[in-house]
């Protein structure tokens, strides 16, 4: 008989509502990816790298010119300088992560993860051996240092954050930051894995990186996406930033399961990165953010902060105490539109009565959506 080694892994929430949003004609504000096209600019530079002789394999780290364009990137944003060796070029975010871990972690070790959280972290702590520690965020999505520091054993390998947070669109304040600080100093053999794939969608409050905190960071992998950044998820394409040591590791896996990604992609976002006002993208998407806050404000969802990302968590209790998932599977039968419910990101399965919706969509979407949401 086979033997799973992810017996607990099945068909994930976002695949079944988004199937469900198929099956009934629904709206899908469920799975996070944006409906509208791409920068014209984008699509140029595409064109222009399909034509040259960007075909064959691209060296394993990534190809010179687009890690320089990040070296540049991230020197621009924070105010960091770095060399490109400290810079990998992956599949995608979710493809740093698990390179990341399956470099890093060793079996028996343990990896913190805080709850709600995005549901690829664990796989591969799993996978590796190790044991995920899930710890439940605030009830307004912000860590409990308290509680995290007690969780750390001498087995604890990693700490993983993610700020600006998904499902909860939340931005750590710099409070926070001095928490995370203080525990990295008391734990010398700790490592911080900060995924940051909305780094650029954030409002009110600017982001703030691992990358601007010096004394931490050398202990720290980044990661970002270019699909979050750009609304290109189709492409799979992200990128890690670490020091030589730790990168040193990170590449021993990363030629064994990618080796290299896509040259055509990579020669594209080469020239779109010379080209782009990457500062544009918190307003386009706080245009998005208001159109949707806005069309909801006279609805019977509650809508909690949404500080950056391209979420939307919104309380329906005070429409039906159903258990979040079967609302979700109603309100996509019943009243056109599929939503995430938040309890699949958590570990224990915590119920708060909130759903995610996803409000990168075209305006005419988010009105169609939003109608039909005001209507319950």
């Amino acid at each position: 008989m086979l033997a799973s080694k992810l017996p607990h892994v099945g068909t994930t929430i976002f695949s079944t509502m988004s199937a469900l949003a198929q099956q009934y004609d629904a709206i899908n504000l469920a799975q996070g990816f944006p409906n509208f096209d791409i920068d014209a600019v984008l699509q140029n530079c595409l064109i222009e790298a399909a034509r040259s002789n960007a075909h064959q394999y691209a060296p394993m780290p990534g190809t010179m010119q687009l890690r320089a364009q990040i070296v540049d990137l991230i020197s621009k944003q924070y105010n960091r300088n770095l060399d490109p060796q400290e810079v990998l070029v992956t599949a995608g975010a979710t493809q740093a992560i698990f390179t990341t871990i399956q470099a890093l972690v060793h079996q028996g070790q343990e990896v913190l993860i805080l709850d709600p959280s995005y549901d690829c972290y664990e796989a591969p702590v799993v996978l590796t051996g190790a044991q995920p520690i899930r710890i439940p965020l605030g009830l307004d999505f912000r860590p409990n240092w308290a509680q995290i520091r007690a969780s750390i054993t001498a087995n604890t390998r990693m700490l993983i954050t993610n700020n600006p947070h998904n499902p909860s669109g939340t931005i750590w304040g710099p409070d926070d930051f001095e928490q995370l600080e203080s525990i990295m100093q008391d734990f010398p053999d700790l490592l911080l894995l900060s995924d940051e794939v909305y780094e650029f969608i954030a409002f009110e409050q600017a982001h703030q990186s691992i990358h601007e905190r010096p004394q931490i960071r050398d202990r720290a992998i980044i990661i970002s996406s270019f699909g979050k950044t750009f609304h290109i998820t189709g492409w799979k394409m992200g990128y890690l930033v670490c020091v030589p040591e730790l990168m040193k590791e990170i590449h021993k896996v990363h030629q064994f399961l990618v080796f290299s990604v896509n040259s055509v992609a990579q020669h594209a976002l080469s020239l779109y990165l010379a080209k782009v006002d990457i500062q544009s993208l918190a307003h386009f998407y706080r245009q998005k953010r208001d159109i949707f806050r806005n069309a909801l404000a006279e609805s019977r969802f509650e809508l909690l902060p949404a500080e950056g990302s391209y979420f939307q968590v919104a309380s329906y209790a005070a429409i039906s105490d159903e258990p979040d998932t079967d609302f979700c599977i109603r309100l996509t039968k019943e009243f056109g539109v599929a939503a995430i419910p938040l309890s699949v990101f958590n570990a224990n399965s915590e119920d708060r009565k909130l759903l995610r919706f996803c409000y990168a969509k075209t305006t005419e979407t988010l009105h169609a959506a939003t109608d039909k949401l005001c209507k319950i």
